[in-house]
């Protein structure tokens, strides 16, 4: 087995695997570029050599399963970022398994680890109430306060990604006739939203105090340039602590971004739109990931309910006719 520089083979894997013949999107390679900084870091600790030694043979099953460990007992990651660092480091061996097939057997060991299952949790959205709140607390005495108000309004109107709305230029808004926002999304999918009259006024007010050049940033920094996701989580963590005084119901909840997006998936839903629809709206790659927010609707779920006939006849409890079935209906 020739014993391959793993240096040059990860340069040419963010090069030309991700940039030149995915042509993978900065959300993507940034993600990758964090696992493997983890990784290496987590190899020279446990190996004792830098990073630029090693060999593709050090990241075998074992070294790769220590790290997985690691990320859950150390640094506490959630099994959502542990599959996803997993999903990462399959990529760049599935690639390595064309550049270097005398390690093909340790690649398809490496290849073969497999993702964790974990408990879906229920999606958290905002209701009509708790909406209100919130779009109500920013000042909109202030340019701050007007820019936040205008970003939240538009993010839960829309449910566009954080990353949608932090790229969004003014060119990419159309207030006249017909009034939608375009962007480009996951998967380098272009979709266009309808915005709602409200929504309209209140960027038409807001785009008075901007530039128009067309690629001015629509909710930009103080210093012009575009906000960052960390930057918009915490205008919305900041607007959401004033926001409970008004809505109790407010307090103890994580509202973050996504959570708008959920809020906007749930409204369409329960305002009757189809599935397929929302599916476009939101620029999901299949009609069934909105599923959750059916499974999140508790409204849905009632109205169901409510149509249903009572059961006639009297509940008894249920008896095993045997020993043996018995023990399995406890198990």
């Amino acid at each position: 087995m020739t014993t391959a520089k793993l240096a040059p083979l990860l340069e040419a894997f963010f090069t030309n695997r991700l940039q030149h013949q995915r042509r993978a999107s900065s959300n993507t390679v940034d993600a990758y570029r964090d696992t493997f900084r983890l990784l290496l870091r987590f190899a020279h600790d446990k190996l004792g050599r830098a990073p630029s030694d090693l060999l593709l043979a050090d990241l075998d099953p074992s070294l790769i399963g220590d790290f997985l460990q690691h990320l859950e007992e150390k640094r506490g990651n959630s099994i959502r970022t542990r599959n996803a660092r997993l999903a990462a480091i399959r990529s760049f061996f599935r690639y390595a398994a064309l550049e270097e097939p005398a390690h093909s057997l340790m690649i398809q060991r490496v290849l073969g680890i497999p993702q964790k299952r974990f408990e879906r949790k229920i999606v958290a959205f905002l209701n009509r109430a708790q909406v209100e709140a919130l779009l109500a607390a920013p000042d909109k005495e202030t340019w701050l306060g007007r820019r936040d108000h205008a970003l939240m309004l538009l993010a839960c109107q829309t449910g566009l990604r954080v990353s949608e709305i932090t790229q969004l230029r003014r060119e990419d808004v159309e207030l006249g006739s017909g009034a939608h926002v375009r962007c480009l999304g996951k998967g380098r999918k272009q979709r266009c939203t309808p915005l709602t009259r409200q929504t309209v006024n209140v960027l038409r007010v807001w785009f008075r105090e901007l530039n128009h050049a067309p690629t001015d940033p629509v909710f930009p920094s103080r210093r012009g340039g575009h906000l960052s996701r960390d930057a918009v989580e915490r205008l919305i963590k900041k607007h959401v602590a004033k926001a409970e005084i008004a809505c109790p119901s407010l307090k103890g909840k994580r509202v973050s971004p996504h959570v708008l997006r959920h809020t906007t998936a749930v409204d369409l839903l329960q305002s009757g739109v189809d599935r397929s629809v929302i599916a476009l709206w939101l620029g999901h790659e299949s009609v069934e990931t909105t599923q959750i927010y059916i499974d999140a609707d508790l409204a849905i779920k009632e109205r169901a309910l409510a149509r249903t006939s009572p059961v006639k006849g009297r509940p008894t409890r249920y008896k095993p006719p045997d020993e043996l079935l018995g023990f399995l209906q406890g198990l």
